[in-house]
C-alpha cells in the first residue's frame, strides 16, 4: 500500500513540475528545479534495519542567488536485522538550501528542513511507525552547463522519537539537477572594480584599477600599518608601530626622528637632533647646543645650567692656638675658631687640613718634638670626636721649636712659639 503511495507521490511531483514549468518559463524571475537522485541510507541501531539502497525525488524553487526551497521525497527498501521481515522506510520533508557560488561552475551548499518518517513492516505485527523529523547537511553541486547540475547531498536525519529523544540516520546522495527558467541559481559572478576578486568575495569593492589585492579584494598591505602599499610612503615599516596617513612612523616633535626611535621625544621644534632623535650637544658638557651659553667648553670641565663653567674665587683660613708651658691642652678661648675650621671642612667635603705644632727652645729638641706633635694631635681629635671629621682629611705633624716666629729671648716670645697653625686654602663658586 505504501509503495503505490510513494509512486503516486512521485507522480504528482512530476506533474506539478512540468506544469510549473510550461505556466513559467518565460518568466525569469521564476527558477525551478528537479533532482532525481539515488544513494545510500544508514539507521540508527536501535531501528534495527539493514543499511540499503535510497531512491528519491526533489522538487525545488530558486528564490534568489544563494537560498532555495525544495520538497523532497526518498524511499528505502531495506529488512529487518532481527528477523521481522521486509521493511519499507519513506523520508518526505521540506528543505531550505543555502548556496555559497564559487565561481562558474561549483556551487558548495547547506541544507536544513522538517518533515516526516515512516517505518512499515508489512509482514511483520509491527505495522507501519510514523515520526517526525528533521534534518541538516549540505552537499556540493557542479554545473556542466547553465541547466544542468550532477548533485552530491548528505543529510543526517533525526527522527524524534519524544520531545526529548530522537535517533539519527544518514542519507547520502547523487543526482542530476535540471533548471528551468532563464537563469540557473549559479549565475555567472562579476568582478566590478577587476581586481580578480568576484564580487560575492570582494570586502574591498571600489579598489582602483591596477591595484594588488589580497584574497579578500582589498589592496596590500605588507607591513601590516593599515594604511594600503599604493598609498604607503614607508612601505617597511616595523610591526606595531603608529603610522601617520601616509604610512609612515610619527614624529610628534618633527625633529626627523620616528617616535619608536626617539629617546628625546619632545625636542623644541627646529632644533637639530642626533641619531636617538636628542639634541645635539657639541662639547659633551651635558648641556644641549641651543641651550649651551659657553659652546666650547673643554672636556671634562664641570659647567652650569647655562654650560658654562662655574666662577671660581681663591679663599684661605687659618687657625692659630697658643699653649701654655709645658702644655698640650687646648684652651676654651680657641674652642669657636676650631669650630669655624670644622663648619668650612664640612660645606667643603673635599678640604684636607694640615695642623702643624710647634714649641718654644726650652728643653731638648726630642722633648720639644713629642710636645709638638701631641698639641696638634690634640687639635686633630678636637675636630674629630667633636665635629665628626674625618681622621683621613687631618694630619698632625710636629716641628718641635725648629720654626719660630718669634725670638725665645723673651716671656712673650716664647709664648708665640707655643702654638699649632694652619692654613686651609679652598676654592668656592661665586
Amino acid at each position: 500500500m505504501l509503495k503505490r503511495a510513494a509512486l503516486l507521490t512521485i507522480i504528482l511531483l512530476l506533474q506539478t513540475f512540468i506544469a510549473v514549468s510550461w505556466s513559467s518559463a518565460e518568466t525569469a524571475e521564476r527558477k525551478f528545479s528537479l533532482t532525481p537522485f539515488v544513494g545510500g541510507y544508514t539507521f540508527d541501531n536501535s531501528q534495527e534495519l539493514d543499511i540499503d539502497i535510497v531512491y528519491g525525488l526533489r522538487l525545488g524553487y530558486v528564490l534568489d542567488r544563494n537560498w532555495e526551497v525544495e520538497g523532497v521525497f526518498d524511499y528505502v527498501s531495506t529488512a529487518s536485522e532481527t528477523g521481522l521481515g521486509d521493511a519499507d522506510a519513506y523520508n518526505y520533508r521540506v528543505d531550505g538550501i543555502y548556496n555559497i557560488p564559487m565561481g562558474d561552475r561549483f556551487v558548495p551548499f547547506l541544507a536544513a528542513g522538517a518533515g516526516g518518517n515512516t517505518v512499515d513492516y508489512p509482514d511483520s505485527a509491527r505495522g507501519t511507525k510514523t515520526r517526525a523529523a528533521l534534518n541538516y547537511g549540505g552537499g556540493l553541486k557542479y554545473f556542466v552547463t547553465d541547466a544542468l547540475a550532477v548533485r552530491g547531498d548528505l543529510r543526517h536525519i533525526l527522527v524524534l522519537e519524544k520531545m526529548d529523544r530522537a535517533i539519527g540516520n544518514f542519507e547520502y546522495t547523487v543526482g542530476l539537477s535540471y533548471y528551468i527558467g532563464q537563469a540557473a541559481p549559479a549565475p555567472e559572478e562579476k568582478d566590478s572594480d577587476n581586481d580578480g576578486v568576484m564580487d560575492g568575495r570582494d570586502r574591498c569593492p571600489d579598489t582602483p584599477k591596477g591595484v594588488s589585492v589580497d584574497t579578500n579584494g582589498c589592496p596590500l598591505d605588507s607591513d601590516g600599518d593599515g594604511v594600503a602599499d599604493y598609498l604607503d610612503r614607508c612601505p617597511d615599516t616595523p610591526k606595531g608601530v603608529a603610522v601617520d596617513v601616509n604610512g609612515c612612523p610619527l614624529d610628534s616633535d618633527g625633529d626627523g626622528v620616528a617616535d619608536y626611535l626617539d629617546r628625546c621625544p619632545n625636542t623644541p621644534k627646529g632644533v637639530p637632533v642626533d641619531v636617538n632623535g636628542c639634541p645635539l650637544d657639541s662639547d659633551g658638557d651635558g648641556v644641549a647646543d641651543y641651550l649651551d651659553r659657553c659652546p666650547n667648553t673643554p672636556k671634562g670641565v664641570s659647567v652650569d645650567a647655562n654650560g658654562c663653567p662655574p666662577m671660581l674665587e681663591n679663599r684661605s683660613m687659618r687657625l692659630n692656638i697658643e699653649f701654655d708651658t709645658d702644655k698640650a691642652d687646648i684652651k676654651p678661648q680657641y674652642f669657636d675658631e676650631i669650630k669655624k675650621v670644622a663648619d668650612l671642612m664640612n660645606a667643603y667635603p673635599d678640604i684636607s687640613v694640615a695642623i702643624e705644632g710647634h714649641t718654644d727652645d726650652v728643653g731638648s729638641i726630642e722633648y720639644n718634638e713629642k710636645l709638638s706633635s701631641m698639641r696638634a694631635g690634640s687639635v686633630k681629635s678636637y675636630l674629630v670626636e667633636n665635629f665628626g671629621i674625618s681622621a683621613e682629611r687631618l694630619s698632625a705633624t710636629g716641628f718641635g721649636p725648629s720654626r719660630p716666629i718669634a725670638e725665645n729671648t723673651t716671656p712673650e716670645g716664647r709664648q708665640k712659639n707655643r702654638r699649632i697653625e694652619a692654613v686651609i686654602n679652598y676654592t668656592v663658586e661665586k
